[in-house]
């Protein structure tokens, strides 16, 4: 197991002493309604935990991406989720390595202050998915101003935030020799864009608060363009491998949360005159989870450990994410057949977190594009797409 360092320990502990704060029933009546947990979002950004990748010169915590790993996993870890807030740790690192000096002072120390949130990302299009490259919103550059056109979906906390990354091409995919070319990245104020946004909530089987938004002669100053026009791909795609390391860790913290609940369980529960967790059937798939999380969880750290070293692992990266996805459904699963008919009950969150354990399967990134990535980038065989 990895080891924690004191510091971290007293992290891991107050994160967890203000989660105590948001129970069970805090979480499943934001779950019923499909509800914004903003109280406890608040709540992380007083605390100071939303920034703590931001530098102590711009009045953040100056700490690590490991740091940040451990204050999502434990949050997840408590039986709350880390997904309503979990943006900002990485979206504000696309300011903080490619944005100006201007914009960096501008907005990093109000993120910090809790006086700003940077929580919407729009990137994805219904019509490109996965497929980046072909995006079609289009910022025209017109005087001072970019005038952008377009539509974006899976824009999630975009009702919840006052900026928003976006995600644009300045050139016309047609026009470029490299097709990740000709794509830039732009700061829009979204308490200022008016009628010139539409936005669309889509209803999901989580209280995952997203949508698809239509863009419409949205007018964006042009100091608001963040590092060079035409190199935002590198710019978001620089992000990637911290985003991939926050999302295992969140994933993990679901995983040991369905397996500290399955084993409590199993230890109480009585059946013919006996503890169910006795029985090997329900012990051996759990036992199984928790070795697979703890295989995943050492791989979340090498990664995370390479890029606070100032590496870029991208193999280390997207394997945490795809092994982390998939120990935590296998114990999902296993605390499904575990609790047995209760686990289908609101009252002990197990179907709650059941359905939030399906997503990291496909999302942010497919598991099936991270085994292309690796069999491809790693291996070297032909790409297959």
């Amino acid at each position: 197991m990895h080891d924690l360092t004191d510091d971290q320990l007293a992290i891991r502990g107050a994160v967890e002493d203000l989660c105590a704060r948001f129970p069970l029933e805090y979480w499943r009546e934001r779950d019923a309604n499909l509800e914004y947990p903003e109280e406890f979002v608040d709540a992380l950004g007083e605390a100071g935990w939303l920034s703590v990748l931001i530098p102590e010169e711009y009045g953040g915590g100056g700490g690590t991406l490991s740091d940040a790993a451990l204050i999502l996993e434990t949050i997840n870890r408590s039986g709350g989720t880390g997904v309503p807030a979990h943006a900002q740790m990485y979206t504000m690192g696309t300011i903080l390595r490619h944005g100006s000096d201007e914009q960096k002072k501008r907005l990093l120390p109000e993120i910090a202050a809790n006086r700003l949130r940077l929580q919407a990302f729009g990137v994805t299009e219904p019509d490109a998915g996965s497929d980046t490259t072909r995006i079609r919103t289009f910022a025209r550059r017109t005087g001072d101003h970019y005038v952008v056109n377009g539509a974006k979906i899976w824009t999630s906390r975009f009702r919840h935030s006052d900026y928003m990354l976006l995600l644009v091409r300045t050139t016309p995919y047609e026009d470029v020799v490299k097709k990740s070319d000709g794509m830039s990245v732009l700061l829009v104020d979204l308490r200022e864009a008016g009628d010139a946004i539409a936005v669309r909530p889509i209803r999901t089987m989580t209280a995952h608060e997203t949508n698809e938004v239509f863009i419409s002669d949205l007018r964006v100053p042009v100091e608001n363009l963040v590092g060079e026009e035409g190199k935002g791909f590198r710019y978001i795609l620089s992000g990637l491998n911290a985003e991939r390391i926050l999302i295992a860790s969140e994933v993990l913290g679901d995983g040991f949360w369905f397996v500290d609940q399955a084993t409590r369980y199993s230890r109480e529960r009585m059946v013919f005159g006996r503890p169910i967790g006795q029985n090997q059937g329900v012990q051996f798939p759990l036992a199984q989870a928790y070795a697979d999380l703890s295989a995943a969880s050492l791989m979340r750290w090498r990664a995370a450990s390479l890029f606070d070293a100032g590496q870029q692992p991208g193999f280390e990266a997207n394997a945490a994410k795809l092994l982390a996805s998939r120990a935590s459904w296998a114990a999902g699963n296993a605390a499904m057949d575990t609790f047995g008919g209760f686990g289908l009950a609101e009252e002990y969150g197990i179907e709650r977190k059941f359905r939030e354990a399906r997503l990291p399967l496909v999302a942010p990134i497919n598991n099936n594009l991270v085994l292309a990535y690796i069999g491809h980038q790693v291996l070297g065989m032909p790409k297959s797409y």
